[in-house]
C-alpha cells in the first residue's frame, strides 16, 4: 500500500465502522465513534477561532472606513456597505459556529449534493435574465435582496468532494485512473464555467490547491507533472483569449500598447501603503479611497488598511494569515482520519493562496487579479462561505493530536 507524504494510512474510522457493522446478515450498523476533543487541539482551535473573528472585526471596520464617503454620496447613508458585509458576517459567524461543533465527518454526506448544487448555479449564472452582469462579469445569482458568488461556494464544494473521495480511496492512490483522472476531469469542468463568467483566478486558487491535495495523498508525480503542464497551457491560453486579463498583463509589464489603468491602480496602491509609514495616518484618515484606486473596499482593501494603520498595522495582518496558515497545517498533520487531514490541508491551502495573491496584487509584485482578501474585503458570497470553512478547520483542529 502506498503512503501518503504526511506518512498517514488509516482508513476513515466511519466508514471502516459502517464496513464492520454491516458484514454480518442481520447486523445493525456501529455508529461511527466520536472523535475525542485533544487539549493541545482545543488550545489551537482557540487561536484559531481568535485570528478569525480578529480578521473579520477588523475587516467591517476597515471596509467602514473605505466606503463611507462614497456611500454617503451614493445613498445618503455612510453606513451602508458596513451594514450589508455585518448581516453577512452574522450568517457567517453562525456557520462557522455549527461547523466547529458538530462532527466534521458527516460533511461527506453532503460532499456530492453541494458539488452538484454549485455546478447548477455556475450553469445558471451564464444564463441571460439569471445571472447579474456587472462590470462585464457575469458571476452573480439574485434572491431577492442577496446577491451571491457561485464560485465562491464552488471553492468549498470542490475542495470538500476531494477530501471526501481521496479519503475514499487511499488504498487506491497508486491508480492515476481511479484518483488523478477524475479530480482532474471535475476541475476542467469547474475551470470552463468559471471562464465563461470569467473568473479566472480562482481557476489558478483551485488547481493549486487541488493538486496540493493530491500530492500530500500520495498520487505521484509521474501521474500529475502532465496535468500540470495542461494546466498551465490553457490558463495561458484563457488569458490571451480573454482581452481584459491580457490588458492587465500587458499593461504590469509596461507595454505602451496596453490601457494604462492597471499601471496608474497600482502606482496609486504604492503610493498609499507608503504614505502610511510606520503607524499610519489613522482609522478614517487615509486619502487612498479618494485617489482612482478602483474596489477599495474589496480588492484593494489592504491599500487602505496599510495606509491608515501603517507598517505595523499591515504587518500584523499578514502574521494573522501566516498564523492561521500555521494552525492550519498543525490540524492537518495531527488530524485522526485522512479525510480531516486531507480537508483541513485543502482550507488551509485556500486561504492562504487568496489571501497572498491580493497582497501580491496589492504590493505591484504580479497583474491585477480581482481576488479578494479572505475576511476582510467586502464580499458577502466569499465572508459566509470563508467562515463556513474555517469552522471546520478549527473542528479539525480541535481533535489534532500533537
Amino acid at each position: 500500500m502506498q503512503r501518503s507524504h504526511f506518512q498517514r494510512s488509516k482508513d476513515d474510522a466511519g466508514a471502516r465502522s459502517s464496513r464492520r457493522g454491516g458484514s454480518r446478515r442481520g447486523a445493525r450498523p456501529r455508529r461511527a465513534k466520536a472523535l475525542a476533543v485533544t487539549k493541545i487541539g482545543e488550545r489551537h482551535a482557540a487561536y484559531l477561532t481568535i485570528l478569525v473573528v480578529g480578521l473579520t472585526l477588523f475587516g467591517l471596520v476597515n471596509i467602514l472606513s473605505a466606503t463611507s464617503v462614497s456611500d454617503e454620496f451614493n445613498f445618503d447613508d455612510p453606513l451602508t456597505s458596513l451594514k450589508e458585509q455585518a448581516v453577512m458576517a452574522a450568517a457567517g459567524a453562525v456557520l462557522f459556529v455549527i461547523a466547529s461543533r458538530i462532527d466534521y465527518r458527516i460533511m461527506r454526506k453532503a460532499a456530492s449534493p453541494l458539488l452538484i448544487t454549485a455546478f447548477v448555479m455556475l450553469v445558471a449564472v451564464l444564463i441571460p435574465g439569471v445571472g447579474v452582469a456587472r462590470n462585464g462579469a457575469s458571476r452573480w445569482l439574485s434572491l431577492g435582496p442577496i446577491q451571491i458568488q457561485p464560485a465562491e461556494i464552488t471553492k468549498f464544494a470542490l475542495i470538500l468532494f476531494v477530501a471526501h473521495l481521496l479519503a475514499l480511496r487511499e488504498r487506491r492512490m497508486d491508480k492515476a485512473d481511479l484518483t488523478v483522472r477524475p479530480v482532474m476531469i471535475l476541475l476542467v469542468i469547474t475551470s470552463i464555467l468559471l471562464a465563461l463568467q470569467p473568473k479566472l483566478t480562482t481557476i489558478a486558487i483551485l488547481g493549486f490547491t487541488l493538486f496540493v491535495m493530491l500530492y500530500v495523498a500520495g498520487s505521484k508525480m509521474r501521474h500529475l507533472f502532465p496535468w500540470i503542464m495542461a494546466g498551465f497551457s490553457a490558463f495561458v491560453v484563457a488569458v490571451i483569449a480573454s482581452s481584459y486579463a491580457r490588458e492587465r498583463v500587458m499593461s504590469f509589464f509596461g507595454s505602451a500598447d496596453a490601457a494604462g489603468w492597471q499601471q496608474d491602480q497600482s502606482d496609486q496602491s504604492l503610493i498609499g501603503i507608503g504614505s502610511g509609514k510606520i503607524f499610519g495616518s489613522g482609522i478614517g484618515a487615509g486619502k487612498a479611497k479618494h485617489t482612482p484606486v478602483p474596489f477599495i473596499e474589496s480588492d484593494f482593501i489592504f491599500t487602505n488598511l496599510a495606509e491608515e494603520t501603517g507598517f505595523i498595522g499591515a504587518a500584523a495582518i499578514i502574521c494573522a494569515f501566516l498564523l492561521i496558515i500555521w494552525f492550519g497545517l498543525r490540524a492537518s498533520l495531527g488530524a485522526p482520519d485522512r479525510f480531516g487531514m486531507l480537508l483541513a490541508l485543502g482550507i488551509t491551502c485556500w486561504i492562504a493562496t487568496q489571501a497572498f495573491l491580493n497582497i501580491a496584487v496589492v504590493l505591484a509584485i504580479i497583474p491585477t487579479t480581482g481576488v479578494t482578501l479572505p475576511l476582510m474585503s467586502k464580499g458577502g458570497s466569499s465572508l459566509v462561505m470563508t467562515l463556513a470553512a474555517l469552522g471546520l478547520l478549527v473542528n479539525i483542529a480541535r481533535r489534532a493530536k500533537g
